[in-house]
């Protein structure tokens, strides 16, 4: 028996066909499987100034099921073995998977192994053997993929394969945002400027809300004389000074969380922009202007992430001051700390926060100059 094997590149993509091709010449029938597996060595993730991370492991579908993780820790407490019809099975690293695709009508079994404390295994084998008959000529074959988590590409492989790109339970929010922000770098042909113009899109589409909650923390900013004063009348006794200032919200017709609710409610929107900037592979090695290379890589100079820190310093400085001393040095030491977080972020993630940041300054302190002027002109 004669076995050949070929692996077939196609030009500008990143799909490879490999072809067992079996020549029988032996008096006897000759019966084999296909199989095609991953290997991933279990390293561990994280640290005190690494960037969430996006999830690497195992990964399947099947029409049954469909999209489900395998990741590589509970392939030892749980061994996968399923067997179904079309589908696929994928090892995800950040930016780049790997993936078996079978026939839409071919019958596999998906299947895990651990071969030792970190080698761990994902693949798949037919279920129906391939017969080569004595002088007869058969064919294995199967497609791998293994390139980028390039949303438009992976939807053309097969279904469920941009499920991949991992927004995690933001999903349904993520999604659309990463649509737009892929029409607008058509348009413009920077991802930089396109995560500034979707980070503008998104604030002016907020804008009532914002403009809601910065009415109110004007408004608490104007108490903040009335409020010491009740700090300075109970002192300690927590229980009056609650009451009393209470009190002074109901006589100011003031509501404490009218600042909060509108900013938790976009919440979910901004964390979703975030995981975008995070997980899209268009943002790696893609640069902006000057000294950002690399937008998926952190600012080598650090520029981006110190004018984050200076404009939460400035945003704080328009907020009001919370009584409580505690609160005060906590307030005054988060500017510092997020700045050293963000010095290991992406320059992509801080470009938006950034720019996220002085819009926001720019809408807060013009509608406290309002209230103010309101003010002045009431007195």
């Amino acid at each position: 028996v004669q076995y050949t094997k070929t692996y077939i590149f196609h030009r500008g993509n990143y799909v490879v066909d490999v072809e067992f091709v079996i020549k029988n010449a032996s008096q006897r029938e000759w019966t084999g499987y296909f199989y095609g597996q991953f290997q991933r060595t279990h390293t561990a993730q994280g640290g005190l100034f690494n960037v969430a991370p996006s999830y690497t492991g195992g990964a399947i579908y099947t029409p049954e099921n469909r999209y489900q993780k395998i990741p590589l820790d509970e392939m030892a407490k749980s061994p996968l073995k399923r067997e179904t019809t079309g589908g696929w099975v994928a090892m995800l690293q950040h930016y780049f998977v790997s993936s078996w695709m079978p026939p839409k009508d071919e019958r596999n079994e998906f299947y895990s192994d651990v071969l030792s404390d970190s080698r761990h295994v994902l693949g798949l084998k037919n279920i129906n053997p391939t017969k080569v008959a004595p002088g007869q000529t058969g064919v294995l074959r199967e497609s791998l993929y293994a390139g980028p988590k390039e949303q438009k590409i992976l939807k053309t492989l097969a279904e469920g394969m941009d499920l991949t790109v991992d927004y995690g339970f933001l999903t349904v929010i993520a999604a659309p945002l990463f649509w737009l922000l892929e029409h607008i770098h058509n348009i413009l042909g920077n991802w930089g400027w396109s995560i500034i113009l979707l980070t503008i899109l998104i604030k002016a589409a907020f804008y009532p809300l914002s403009a809601t909650s910065y009415k109110s923390m004007a408004h608490m900013r104007k108490m903040q004389p009335k409020m010491q004063a009740l700090k300075e009348r109970y002192g300690d006794d927590r229980q009056k000074l609650n009451q009393a200032m209470m009190e002074l919200y109901k006589t100011e017709k003031i509501n404490p969380l009218g600042g909060c609710l509108p900013i938790l409610i976009q919440i979910p929107v901004f964390l979703a922009l975030y995981w975008v900037l995070l997980e899209s592979v268009e943002m790696r090695q893609a640069p902006w202007i000057l000294w950002i290379k690399d937008l998926s890589a952190q600012d080598p100079y650090y520029i981006l992430p110190i004018l984050m820190g200076i404009s939460m310093f400035v945003q704080q400085k328009l907020n009001p001051q919370p009584v409580d001393p505690i609160q005060q040095k906590v307030f005054m030491v988060m500017p510092f700390m997020f700045t050293v977080f963000f010095l290991f972020f992406p320059a992509g993630l801080v470009l938006y926060w950034t720019v996220n940041n002085i819009l926001s300054i720019a809408q807060q302190w013009r509608i406290t100059r309002i209230v103010e002027g309101k003010t002045s002109k009431a007195k």
